[in-house]
């Protein structure tokens, strides 16, 4: 009797065993239950079992065996420890061995952000301190500490940081995010100053950059951007004032989108029309192409240019042409 017993004890956990183990199979072999793309994010030092756990909380894994089932084949495989930590989008429909490759490529899902082109520095800040995707370590923060953090103290920050869109994982600091910008536009500068023309009116990358903002403001027009600089170099050069309304206004707080006479009177270290030669610092991100336009000045006898209402600019060689095309442009006469 105890033997017939024994014998039906072994067959029901032999028939538990190939069940078990057919449906492991099926779930190793079959796509994932999830019927959309699901975010799963993997913390650093996460267990693996604590992962699957996260991946059944976040229905990527549909049952509390298949954690099991996941744990123990990752265990096996040596992927448990291979796992990489960041937010995956995870596909609908993938097979558990496609998820487990995801998991340990690293390819994390990508958020993007962009700094524009002739965007302030503070305005950057701003939006870049509403990004939820970052991890904020800087909100709050002076000028002077954020150049600290990103190992550029005594730095002003106006410029120094490359305009182009940027992919990062959810996670990235602020720190590391401005770090990467910061040296983006350093090896672009560097390069650029190397590349110099042999005519320009600066003396230093960073003047480069100054002149640069500057052209990046007046124009929006791609082509006329080595023409303003031309202008802007051939006026140093002379030794005249710059008279550039956009670094009167970056000099002005609190600006109401109005600039009055009393404002091109009214003299900060910005004003341009009281004071000769460079700003101090930049007056906004510039991009490449301004950058490169500040370094290879258009040539020619333009010393002046206006507006024509359009975004493109009438340029004069003497004053009294220029003093005729502010009539026709600006004054309507």
């Amino acid at each position: 009797m105890f033997k017939r017993l024994f014998g039906v004890l072994v067959v029901i956990v032999l028939l538990a065993a190939i069940a078990l183990a057919a449906d492991a199979t099926r779930f190793f072999l079959s796509p994932l239950q999830n019927a959309t793309g699901q975010l799963v994010m993997v913390e650093s030092g996460m267990s693996f079992r604590s992962i699957a756990r996260r991946l059944l909380d976040d229905d990527v894994i549909r049952h509390p065996r298949e954690v099991h089932y996941l744990s123990a084949y990752a265990r096996a495989t040596g992927v448990a420890n291979r796992i990489k930590a960041g937010e995956y989008a995870v596909p609908a429909h993938q097979t558990p061995a496609h998820l487990l490759e995801l998991l340990v490529s690293g390819k994390t899902r990508q958020y993007r952000l962009t700094m524009v082109e002739g965007q302030r520095f503070s305005d950057f800040r701003a939006q870049l301190d509403k990004d939820d995707a970052i991890d904020h370590q800087l909100t709050g923060k002076s000028d002077a500490d954020v150049m600290a953090a990103i190992g550029h103290a005594g730095e002003k920050p106006e410029g120094r940081f490359m305009p182009d869109t940027y992919l990062f994982p959810r996670g990235m600091t602020d720190t590391a995010f401005l770090k990467r910008a910061y040296d983006a536009m350093q090896t672009y500068l560097t390069k650029a100053w190397a590349d110099r023309a042999d005519d320009i009116a600066v003396d230093s990358p960073y003047d480069a950059l100054i002149l640069a903002s500057i052209v990046e403001k007046e124009t929006a027009v791609p082509a006329e951007r080595t023409r303003i600089s031309g202008v802007f170099t051939r006026r140093l050069k002379k030794g005249m004032l710059l008279q550039t309304d956009p670094t009167v206004i970056y000099g002005i707080k609190d600006y109401d989108g109005n600039i009055r006479r009393s404002d091109l009177r009214r003299d900060t270290p910005y004003n341009t029309y009281t004071r000769p030669g460079l700003p101090p610092t930049p007056i906004a991100m510039p991009s490449r192409e301004a950058i490169h336009a500040a370094l290879h000045p258009s040539s020619g006898d333009a010393l002046y240019f206006v507006s024509r209402g359009d975004g493109s600019h009438v340029f004069s060689a003497t004053l009294a042409e220029h003093n005729a095309a502010v009539d026709k442009y600006q004054r309507g006469s």
